[in-house]
């Protein structure tokens, strides 16, 4: 060895070894301390005798498992979650050890009467009855049935409650060793839930984090673009605000397709209603629903005159009946489910409130004969919505739907259309690859349907419903679509969030995930094109009718809309002529402004708080 290359080891500052009197000679002199002078394993023992301790993770992973496992139980008050499946010590030591396997598994389900995808405690969830198939099945063995987290389980997309996915992808692992396993799966599952199929996938696979992005589709009803009822509290202020802001002229363009609508609809079929009444229900029907300026004294006057004269006995105290709109009092929330009783009607008597009377120890409750006022009102009712369902766009209406969702493309600032965000949050920015319309409307039950679909990166809570009612909301109020672009600034926007029951997850994209694995490969692309067919079937019969059953059923589109317009408050006159300033300049002058998740939402069908998709 050269001699210039010697190197004496003692005087090596890597090689030297520091005596005990060395120790603790560093940085503050405080041997056996960590920073903040807090004892230090590793600076007891040195580095390398730490590193070379064999550690025991399996134990570790157990301990912090059981603990997370008792304080949810103690959270729960010791009840085990409803998916949970129980088997005795002797069933679990009696069962063949079987290997799992990771594997992506593409399902498709039906939200209705579901309270959402994600695991709930206590819920009943499309997860919660997918696991339990899964054990009942074989797929999940009895010492990891108790418990979902132990088979990995994750969701590509979580879905609200009563929102549909016609694809969806769960990762877990599984036990798949039966070629008819998904046969036996399918078999332990409601027809309102499919499995298509399972991929093998690496052990590292997770369905959340490897998935590009997701497309969505949300089904609407035409009539929700037709404007707000020109008696309405929204319909007067936006021609109020639009006169004030000198864009009459515009706002009535915007308008021009639909201009003639309601004046029509009163003449041809509201009108011969009214004068095919005696004239003394006719009356009564007029002063109720179109007293709309009357002071608080005032209404209870007028309550007691229409009592009075429908010889009826008034309530005690009036209540909002006496200044709602005609549309109002036609709208589900006024006279839903509780249908034209004396709550939502001052000074009509109830038809199904009655008298209880004890017989043998049971309650029984004497219905009463509706009156004529209340036959009267809900036959209004049914000939506005009639009159709703039989609009059909106009391509005018149409072009500036499609324009209005142009609005969204790119990456924008999301945080009005989410709840929990501030602007300043750079999670709230997201970014959307299509938004598109399909040209050609269906016609379902005598009611004109089109379908929007959504292909973005991820989304927030209530995202797409918001972005969906703002565009609504844009269109039929003939409100400038640069709103769109507004929403996206510093002010704070109330936006309603849509009804759930248009919105279904069409599937998601892993295309990046499916380019990696290349050619040749044992594992298999995740796609959803080989199961096509069974899809569609799966769509039209389980997710499409479903809609249009319901929304025949239940007129929850009319609902959410018929809310909007009679809200009165302040908070969506951003959609006037005026912009945010309306909403700004009625806020500082006094007028109610109610929060967006409580009143705007409060017709929703949806009040689940699962953090991302839709």
């Amino acid at each position: 060895m050269d001699s210039a290359q010697q190197i004496d080891n003692s005087q090596s500052p890597l090689k030297r070894s520091r005596s005990p009197s060395d120790r603790g000679s560093g940085r503050g002199n405080s041997r056996g301390r960590g920073r903040g002078g807090g004892r230090n394993k590793k600076s007891d023992m040195g580095r390398t005798e730490w590193s070379q301790i064999p550690g025991d993770r399996r134990s570790r992973n157990d301990q912090v498992r059981e603990a997370a496992k008792r304080r949810k139980l103690t959270e729960h008050n010791g009840e085990k979650p409803v998916y949970a499946v129980e088997f005795s010590k002797e069933e679990i030591d009696q069962e063949e050890r079987r290997p799992k396997r990771k594997v992506a598994v593409m399902i498709g389900y039906s939200g209705s009467g579901y309270k959402g995808m994600q695991l709930n405690h206590n819920e009943k969830t499309i997860e919660g009855d997918l696991f339990a198939a899964f054990v009942a099945a074989g797929a999940v063995s009895k010492a990891n049935a108790d418990d979902p987290k132990k088979s990995s389980l994750v969701r590509c997309a979580r879905t609200d409650k009563g929102v549909h996915a016609a694809g969806n992808i769960i990762s877990m692992k599984l036990i798949i060793e039966d070629k008819d396993i998904i046969q036996k799966i399918n078999e332990n599952l409601s027809p309102q839930i499919r499995v298509w199929g399972m991929e093998r996938t690496n052990g590292s696979f997770n369905a959340y984090q490897l998935c590009d992005s997701r497309i969505y589709e949300y089904l609407i009803p035409t009539y929700c673009f037709l404007p707000p009822h020109p008696e309405s509290f929204l319909g007067k202020k936006l021609v109020e605000l639009a006169d004030r802001a000198e864009d009459r002229e515009g706002f009535d363009k915007r308008q021009q397709e639909v201009s003639t609508f309601w004046s029509e609809v009163e003449e041809q079929q509201i009108k011969p209603i009214l004068d095919r009444m005696d004239p003394s229900t006719r009356e009564s029907l007029i002063k109720v629903l179109f007293n709309l300026e009357q002071s608080h004294q005032e209404g209870k006057s007028q309550i007691e005159k229409v009592s009075a004269e429908s010889n009826t006995q008034p309530l005690t105290e009036p209540n909002i009946a006496s200044t709602m709109t005609l549309d109002e009092m036609l709208s589900e929330t006024a006279i839903g489910t509780a249908a034209l009783t004396s709550s939502s009607l001052s000074g009509v008597p109830s038809t199904n409130s009655g008298s209880l009377r004890p017989d043998d120890g049971d309650y029984i409750a004497e219905v009463k004969e509706p009156s004529a006022l209340e036959i009267a009102i809900k036959e209004l009712k049914a000939q506005y919505i009639k009159a709703k369902k039989a609009y059909r766009i106009h391509p005018d209406r149409l072009e500036r739907v499609r324009s209005t969702l142009s609005r969204f493309l790119g990456t924008r600032n999301f945080y009005n259309y989410t709840i929990q965000k501030t602007f300043r949050d750079a999670s709230a920015k997201r970014l959307i690859k299509s938004f598109i319309v399909n040209d050609k409307p269906v016609i379902i039950n005598d009611t004109e349907w089109l379908s929007l679909k959504v292909h973005g990166q991820s989304f927030m809570m209530h995202q797409i419903r918001k972005m969906v009612s703002m565009m609504a909301l844009v269109v039929r109020c003939g409100c400038h679509e640069g709103r769109i672009q507004d929403s996206y600034m510093a002010d704070r926007f109330i936006i309603p969030k849509a009804p759930s029951l248009g919105l279904l997850l069409e599937r998601p994209v892993f295309e990046t995930y499916n380019q990696r694995l290349g050619e040749p490969s044992d594992r298999l692309p995740i796609e959803f094109t080989k199961y096509e067919k069974e899809m569609e079937e799966f769509k039209q019969r389980e997710i499409y009718e479903r809609i249009f059953r319901e929304e025949e059923r239940e007129n929850q589109f009319h609902t959410f809309f018929a809310t909007q317009d009679n809200l009165q408050t302040s908070q969506l006159l951003y959609l006037s002529s005026m912009g945010i300033v309306a909403t700004k300049e009625n806020a500082r002058d006094g007028a109610k402004v109610e929060s967006a998740e409580v009143v705007v939402d409060g017709a929703s069908s949806e009040d689940d708080a699962n953090p991302e998709d839709g």
